[in-house]
């Protein structure tokens, strides 16, 4: 699969992905709940015993019988201001899940990227190790008549050894990255990535058109966590707003019929009621919102000064092992494959002796190992970086 692929995948099957989603939903039932009105209450009395006509149930036309119904409406803006909250914590959580996609897509893409060059490492590690077991199995079988020393052959096993170890050691990387993919991806096979030579040759090539100081001031407008703090004081804010408007009493407003029983048969009042403001009743949760709101600004500042660092720290690791990288000219990996292409000719021909053959063998395996090592890390790091900022700036 390409990496195009594997985030069309992503986006349609990641579970956790998925899951989240439902998070904006619940924000949503919120704001519907915060909008909903009380009901209005009805009360009903009935006679029961009328012990002046020995009735019980005396209800009729002669009876007794009392209707009220009651509403409460909500003073001080307290509805608006719940609505309100509720809206800015659906803005948390769609900034949220922003964040998550984000993070998620960036693992993929890291995953993805280690496994295109550990696998090139694999295949590398590959050729030398069957180049190698085939010489220590004809030295083995020269040893047996008496051709060659013991120390030669130990010699070999040794290299082989190494690279045996090596390989174990890339394969199972590939087998955990593998794991990885396919749970970000939700597929329930395994995913072998592919990309040309020539889309990693312009990967490698791009570099971002602007300085630190204008990447940092990118992430501070862009960088979905850190927007998230923002939106996260502002909310507190808000809920504070909210949390003083419960100070304030609401009205309770009803009409009553009364058969018998008041001052006049028949009777149809309206009745008021509020309660008596003496102290704030909502006093302790309003001075707990007026802390979450110092408490989220000290929060929104330490993720500003993090998200700074964080950028500064990516810049100077990827710009440090871009600038490592390029320092080796692309004739110096051609005159690597020449050179070995040329030593391992020359060890066939008797022309170079095992020990000065097997010391190449060894320092070519480090450093190819260590070049693909190097190209992998450009790649992580633009993608760190690519995290941080969260807009385009590699070109």
């Amino acid at each position: 699969m390409s990496l195009l692929e594997c985030e069309e995948a992503f986006q349609k099957n990641n579970l956790q992905l998925l899951a989240a989603r439902y998070n904006i939903s619940e924000a949503e039932a919120d704001i519907i709940q915060a909008k909903i009105w009380d009901q209005p209450n009805l009360s009903v009395e009935l006679n029961a015993i009328d012990p002046e006509n020995n009735k019980v149930f005396h209800i009729g036309s002669t009876g007794a019988k009392e209707f009220g119904v009651d509403q409460l409406f909500v003073l001080g803006g307290k509805r608006k201001n719940e609505v309100a909250f509720a809206k800015s914590n659906k803005e948390i959580a769609e900034l949220q899940f922003k964040g998550l996609v984000i993070d998620l897509r960036s693992q993929l893409r890291n995953t993805f990227y280690s496994i295109i060059f550990d696998e090139k490492k694999e295949q590398n590690v590959d050729l030398q190790l069957k180049y190698i077991t085939n010489l220590l199995n004809a030295y083995e079988n020269q040893n047996k008549k008496g051709n060659v020393s013991l120390k030669d052959v130990v010699r070999l096993q040794s290299l082989v050894i190494g690279l045996q170890n090596d390989k174990t050691e890339i394969t199972n990387n590939i087998i955990q990255q593998k794991q990885t993919l396919k749970l970000l991806t939700g597929s329930q096979t395994d995913i072998e990535p592919v990309i040309s030579e020539e889309e990693l040759d312009q990967l490698f090539n791009r570099q971002p058109l602007i300085n630190l100081q204008e990447l940092q001031q990118k992430a501070l407008e862009n960088n979905t966590n850190y927007l998230t703090f923002i939106k996260i004081t502002e909310s507190s804010q808000l809920n504070l707003k909210w949390q003083q408007s419960l100070n304030i009493p609401d009205l309770t407003v009803g009409a009553r019929y009364t058969q018998r029983g008041a001052a006049f048969d028949n009777q149809v009042a309206v009745s008021f009621g509020i309660p008596l403001p003496l102290w704030k009743k909502n006093k302790g949760n309003e001075m707990k919102a007026a802390y979450q709101i110092e408490e989220s600004k000290k929060d929104e500042e330490r993720q500003k000064e993090e998200l700074l660092s964080q950028v500064n720290t990516s810049y100077k690791i990827w710009d440090n092992q871009y600038k490592q990288y390029y320092t080796l000219q692309p004739h110096d990996f051609k005159n690597m494959d020449l050179v070995f292409d040329g030593i391992v000719t020359n060890f066939q021909r008797g022309n170079v002796s095992l020990i000065d053959f097997t010391d190449f063998m060894e320092s070519y395996k480090q450093s190819v190992l260590h070049i693909y090592d190097m190209k992998k890390q450009i790649m992580l790091s633009a993608e760190q970086l690519n995290q941080l900022v969260q807009t385009k700036i590699f070109y």
